[in-house]
């Protein structure tokens, strides 16, 4: 698989990077600690990853309130050094561990979560380190000035922010240097073209976008006038995309499907090559539950979208 430099970071990842948010949870969600896949299950999802060339695994302290970096641990245990020198693990912080325990980036804080992030996956350092999303409450540069501390101490080789805007990076610009950023970004989702890309490309930022099917909408699952599969994101945690549920969006779905099927291929596939093609997106995180749902990621590097194919998939979306 295709690699590419991350920004100026000096860390190369994998084109398509796993996300291992329903490792033993679902997301950060305190309400959800214990769901989601089984260590078992996530170490299946890990193998068939890496067998297909994925080296960059994602995940955060906070996933299945610390599942999620013990089960990557684990995994980590039966490989061997080539695995682990290979592999580039990315974590962040912000959200509690456990309902009613402390959040934010406060320096103190940052210490000791990365600290229990680097036990809890085995290793000496992380390659890279995320502000989960802006801590309203800390001064943002005690927080880039303790991940900055932290580099320099050879614990993690570069760090960004999650969830941020356009004025959180410029201003942890000012105060230090961010490498990159992970924000949700989708045909469904296209905030980041009109600030955080152009900040990226100006600064030479590396930008590793989530959520690129829009949590299964793009996929072709959801359907007009029908309930939502069982056990999809709909039914489970359904807030961050309740928005969508309207004509117009199932218009652009049906004709993006139609669309996908003009090309002999999945709408899934179609929607990550739409993605990928931004020419400032640096790799994609898909978080599949099954080692089957990393084929439309696969299949996605192999379509290569022209400008003016790219062009008239977002028309459908405008």
């Amino acid at each position: 698989m295709e690699v590419r430099a991350l920004g100026r970071s000096g860390v190369d990842v994998s084109r398509v990077i796993l996300g291992c948010g329903n490792f033993g949870g679902v997301g950060s969600s305190p309400l959800y600690f214990g769901a989601g896949e089984t260590e078992g299950e996530a170490h299946a999802l890990l193998d068939a990853a890496w067998a297909a060339g994925i080296t960059t695994f994602d995940t955060a302290d906070a996933y299945g309130g610390g599942r999620s970096e013990s089960y990557i641990g684990s995994w980590l245990r039966t490989k061997g050094a080539d695995v682990r020198d290979r592999l580039v693990l990315t974590t962040k912080t912000f959200n509690p561990m456990q309902e009613g325990a402390d959040r934010g980036l406060a320096p103190a804080r940052v210490r000791r979560q990365l600290e229990s992030s680097l036990t809890r996956l085995g290793v000496e350092a992380v390659d890279l380190y995320l502000a989960h999303e802006p801590d309203p409450g800390t001064p943002l540069d005690e927080t880039i000035g303790v991940f900055a501390e932290l580099q320099h101490e050879g614990k993690l080789r570069a760090f960004g922010g999650s969830n941020v805007e356009r004025g959180w990076l410029e201003e942890a610009l000012r105060h230090g240097r961010p490498e990159w950023v992970q924000n949700s970004y989708s045909l469904l989702e296209r905030s980041d073209e009109s600030g955080v890309l152009e900040v990226c490309a100006r600064e030479g930022l590396g930008y590793t976008p989530f959520s690129p099917l829009a949590g299964g909408w793009l996929t072709g699952k959801y359907r007009r006038g029908e309930p939502p599969p069982e056990g999809s994101r709909m039914t489970i945690r359904p807030e961050p995309y309740e928005h969508l549920r309207d004509d117009r969006t199932f218009d652009a779905l049906e004709a993006f499907e139609a669309q996908a099927a003009d090309r002999g291929t999945s709408p899934a596939a179609l929607a990550l090559a739409w993605v990928l093609s931004h020419p400032h997106v640096t790799a994609v995180v898909i978080g599949p539950r099954h080692a089957e749902h990393l084929r439309p990621a696969l299949d996605a590097l192999e379509l290569r979208l022209s400008p003016v194919e790219r062009g008239t998939i977002t028309e459908r979306f405008a």
